[in-house]
């Protein structure tokens, strides 16, 4: 349970539509076929009450590759800086790097170098969720400083004890969404981590901007993934029934890791639980549930502030969820 890799298969729904699409000789579009676009907003506004323009929406090649790329895109360097939640995803780091910009682990960011400012909510490694409230001041603050708000949304669809909001719905940015960008990705909620799918979409100009730079470095989804990934937007049965299982995991895990002695923070939503045993080092903690067969990633990974937390994945399979269950309880 260290690494948040999904197990279970993906959708027939998805496989049909990846064969159907498989004989594709010619080259894919980088801004994504009419019915992918069109799958995409009308998910956002189906299942999260966003709406955005089809041709708004730019398919990427996994979200990863774009959060690590968008300092660059932006033509960010050494006279910028670029903001990201103090507990994280490391690649928010390793993207103002790779532009030569400066990298600041802030959940209130203030400097005026700043031009990206990312945030991440349901939070991958804690489970929080910020508040409408919350993505307000941070819409309010980057339109006045003149920065890019980028907002992570991977875990968007689930929300166990909140309601995550996206940053582009109406009641966070009001009518516009000049100068934010929505990150979505289907590698949890459709198990589609290993087809590289996601997309992203908000300002318009911005988004335009960024296609224009995609089509010349070759940054394109494959046209078949294209098919799959639209079918995955278009049915919503098959993420109700991946949500029914992590909750099904997650109803095991909590308890098991409370009734241990641990605590468990924030970790109201998304595919991890944040826990902490009595202070203790979190490398300490790893290697005593290391040595009851238990793997779990130590909290220092995404920041200093996870130094006495680890991060537990729900992903893993119901047998293996249930076993770990009974470790623990052999460790209270």
């Amino acid at each position: 349970m260290s690494i948040g890799t999904p197990v279970d298969a993906v959708p027939d729904v998805v496989r049909e539509a990846l064969a159907a699409a498989s004989d594709w000789p010619g080259y894919p579009q980088t801004r994504g076929t009419p019915a992918l676009r069109a799958a995409a907003a009308g998910w956002l506004a189906r299942k999260h009450g966003v709406l955005v323009e089809a041709d708004d929406v730019l398919p990427v090649i996994g979200t990863k590759e774009f959060i690590a790329w968008l300092a660059t895109f932006l033509r960010l360097g050494h006279q910028d800086a670029v903001s990201f939640p103090e507990l994280a995803y490391p690649t928010y780091d390793v993207g103002a790097r790779l532009a030569g910009a400066r990298p600041i682990a802030t959940d209130a960011p203030n400097d005026p170098a700043i031009k990206l400012a990312w945030v991440n909510s349901p939070s991958n490694p804690t489970g929080r969720v910020l508040s409408p409230e919350d993505l307000r001041g941070h819409v309010t603050w980057a339109r006045a400083a003149g920065a890019v708000l980028a907002s992570d949304e991977c875990y968007l669809d689930l929300g166990w004890e909140a309601t995550p909001r996206s940053v582009l719905h109406p009641d966070v940015c009001g009518p516009s969404h000049d100068g934010l960008l929505g990150v979505f990705s289907m590698s949890k909620r459709s198990n589609l981590a290993g087809y590289r799918a996601g997309f992203v979409t908000g300002d318009s100009a911005l988004v335009a901007e960024l296609l224009e730079i995609r089509k010349h470095a070759g940054l394109i989804v494959p046209g078949p993934v294209q098919a799959a990934l639209t079918a995955a937007l278009s049915d919503d049965t098959h993420a109700e029934q991946q949500y029914a299982r992590y909750a099904r995991r997650r109803a095991i895990l909590r308890p098991a890791l409370v009734n241990a002695g641990w605590t468990v923070s924030h970790s109201q939503a998304g595919l991890y639980l944040w826990a902490a045993y009595c202070g203790r080092d979190c490398w300490e903690s790893v290697n005593e549930l290391a040595q009851a067969g238990i793997l779990v990633s130590p909290g220092a990974f995404y920041g200093a502030a996870g130094a006495q937390h680890v991060r537990v994945a729900l992903t893993a399979t119901d047998e293996r969820i249930s076993a770990a269950a009974g470790r623990l309880a052999k460790l209270s």
